[in-house]
C-alpha cells in the first residue's frame, strides 16, 4: 500500500481543517482529491509530504509513519505544490543540479528529467525568465529527480493556459506508467483526464471514494428538451422515472430520470399527446461536475 491515512484530524486553532479522515492508495493507483477551496485538500498533503503534522490519527506513506520516519517519507515522495517554490534568480538545470545534490540523486539524472519533462529548450535560461508552464515542468523535474515510488500533486495545472494544462497533463500521464500519483484538484476535467479513482472531500470529511468507472457506470440518464411552449413541471414529473425537472431557459427543461434507458421517446410521446412541438431533444449524462456538486452543496 503506498498511502494509508486512519482517523486523521487537524485544527489550526479551533479551526478544525480535517475531521476523522480515512481512506487508502494502492501502489500504482492515480487517485484524484477532489474538493472546493478549503475543503482540506493541502492541508492532508502537507501532512502526507511531512510539511505539517496531524492534531490526531495516522497517515503512513509506502509503509514509513509521517511522524515517526518523516525522511524516509520524503525519500520515497516527489511532492509539487499548489504554489511552486522557485528561486527565480537560478539557472534551471543549477536549480536542479542543487535538488540532486539534497536527495544525493547521481548527476545523470538532471539530464534525465530535463528531457523527461521536456525542458531542454529552456535549461539554460534563469526561472524567472520561463512561462508558468514551464516553470510547472520545473516543479515537476525537480519532483522527479530521486525517482520517488510517489508522486504528491497539490492542483498542478492551476493558472496555466489551455495548452499548457495539456501539457502538464501529458507529463503526468508518462510519470504514472511507474509510479503511484495522488492528485489534488478543484477541476473536475482533470480527473476525468488523469485519474482512475477519485476521493472527494468537502469541510475536512471524506464524503465519496469510489472508482471513476463506477460512478459513470452509476450515472443517472439526463434528458434535454426544447418545446415549443411553456409546460408546468408538475407535468413532466408526472412521466415515469422521474427524478427531478429543471427549467434552465425559457421553455428548455433537464429532465432527470433514474434509468439508464433511453427516455427520449417517452418526451417525444409527452409532447405529442400534449399537442407540443419539440425544438430540442439530447440526452445526456451525469458527469463528474455534477455529482461534485451535490456532493459538495454548501445549502446541504
Amino acid at each position: 500500500m503506498s498511502i494509508a491515512v486512519t482517523d486523521l484530524t487537524k485544527f489550526y486553532g479551533t479551526q478544525k481543517a480535517l475531521d476523522g479522515v480515512s481512506f487508502s492508495v494502492d501502489k500504482g493507483e492515480i487517485v484524484g482529491f477532489l474538493g472546493p477551496n478549503g475543503a482540506g485538500k493541502s492541508t492532508l498533503m502537507k501532512i502526507l509530504t511531512t510539511y505539517l503534522e496531524p492534531s490526531s490519527g495516522s497517515a503512513s506513506v509506502n509503509g514509513q509513519a509521517v511522524l515517526d520516519n518523516p525522511m524516509a517519507v520524503r525519500q520515497s515522495v516527489g511532492y509539487l505544490p499548489e504554489h511552486n517554490p522557485l528561486y527565480l534568480e537560478m539557472y534551471v538545470k543549477e536549480y536542479l543540479s542543487q535538488h540532486a545534490q539534497l536527495y544525493k540523486s547521481p548527476k545523470n539524472r538532471i539530464a534525465e528529467v530535463i528531457e523527461q519533462t521536456g525542458l531542454s529548450p529552456e535549461a539554460h535560461k534563469r526561472i524567472g525568465s520561463l512561462s508558468k508552464g514551464y516553470r510547472q515542468r520545473v516543479g515537476l523535474a525537480a519532483a522527479l529527480l530521486h525517482d520517488p515510488e510517489v508522486l504528491i500533486l497539490d492542483e498542478p495545472t492551476t493558472g496555466l493556459d489551455p495548452n499548457q494544462i495539456l501539457e502538464i497533463r501529458e507529463l503526468i500521464r508518462n510519470a504514472a506508467s511507474s509510479k503511484t500519483i495522488f492528485l489534488s484538484t478543484h477541476i473536475m476535467q482533470e480527473v476525468e483526464a488523469l485519474c482512475d479513482r477519485v476521493i472527494v472531500i468537502d469541510k475536512g470529511q471524506i464524503v465519496a471514494d469510489h472508482k471513476l468507472s463506477e460512478l459513470k457506470g452509476d450515472q443517472q440518464q439526463i434528458v434535454e428538451v426544447a418545446f415549443d411552449f411553456r409546460v408546468e413541471e408538475v407535468a413532466l414529473n408526472r412521466l415515469p422515472k422521474v427524478s427531478k425537472v429543471e427549467n434552465v431557459h425559457e421553455f428548455t427543461y433537464l429532465i432527470h430520470f433514474d434509468t439508464k434507458e433511453d427516455m427520449r421517446s417517452t418526451v417525444f410521446d409527452f409532447a405529442h399527446d400534449n399537442g407540443l412541438k419539440i425544438l430540442q431533444l439530447n440526452q445526456k449524462n451525469k458527469n463528474l461536475e455534477s455529482l461534485f456538486r451535490e456532493l459538495t452543496n454548501p445549502g446541504k
